[in-house]
């Protein structure tokens, strides 16, 4: 019978090798999946990684079905990495940070017009993961599994805001042009025991997000990221 080696017990120069390659692993999977598409060249250049280095990992992401090779040489996500995050949003914290913000992205979207997000923190980005869009025939899509960074960003100000204390109302975020030309957002944090868990926002073309329709939204991103926070405070409090 073959007895199973730990870490502990493994070489240091292999354990190194192993954790140097699940890194590289995760980098090209994080790039190919931030991007939409990406080739092999521009994944390892993205990376930093040596193309003969990447093509191997890429491979072994394919054929776990957690990438997809197409005719041109592109790769782009796959079934299993499809289902991993289905299931991380139907069960866990993420899903029930979800159930309490859906109802209010909905509201937003009645007041506002404009299409809502809700968004977390992943290091120095934001991550979107969920949205109702806007009833506009011209209106903001298409950001849910998008990340953008939290430095110089409506939503990462928020992401970033300090503590407050309990029953406060948390204070509105706004930019310009941040991410996209001519396009602005209104936010607020959905605040937790130690700060904020998450941040809804608002996003609509400048030109229309502005003036007393700016501050109305701002006003229910206040109203509902303060919601938000109230539903997920009672739902945690149930579930403990």
């Amino acid at each position: 019978m073959q007895q199973e080696i730990s870490d502990t017990e493994m070489p240091a120069a292999e354990t190194l090798h192993r954790s140097r390659s699940a890194e590289r692993v995760l980098a090209l999977l994080d790039a190919v999946v931030t991007s939409g598409e990406l080739s092999l060249s521009a994944a390892a250049a993205r990376t930093d990684i040596p193309a003969s280095t990447a093509l191997r990992h890429l491979r072994v992401l394919t054929d776990r079905g957690y990438l997809i090779k197409d005719g041109s040489g592109s790769y782009s996500v796959g079934p299993s990495f499809v289902r991993t995050a289905l299931a991380s949003l139907q069960s866990g914290p993420y899903a029930r940070l979800r159930s309490a913000a859906l109802p209010e992205l909905e509201r937003l979207v009645e007041a506002t017009e404009e299409s809502a997000y809700l968004a977390v923190r992943d290091g120095n980005t934001a991550v979107y993961i969920a949205t109702v869009e806007g009833r506009r025939a011209i209106r903001h899509v298409g950001w849910v599994g998008r990340s953008v960074p939290v430095e110089g960003t409506a939503v990462g100000a928020a992401l970033l805001a300090a503590p407050m204390a309990p029953g406060s109302r948390p204070e509105p975020t706004f930019n310009t042009g941040a991410i996209e030309p001519d396009v602005s957002a209104v936010c607020a944090p959905i605040h937790g025991v130690g700060g904020p868990v998450a941040a809804l926002s608002v996003l609509g073309p400048a030109d229309r997000l502005a003036g007393t329709r700016l501050q109305t939204a701002a006003n229910a991103v206040i109203e509902a990221a303060f919601a938000t926070a109230g539903a997920l405070s009672s739902v945690e409090a149930f579930s403990a």
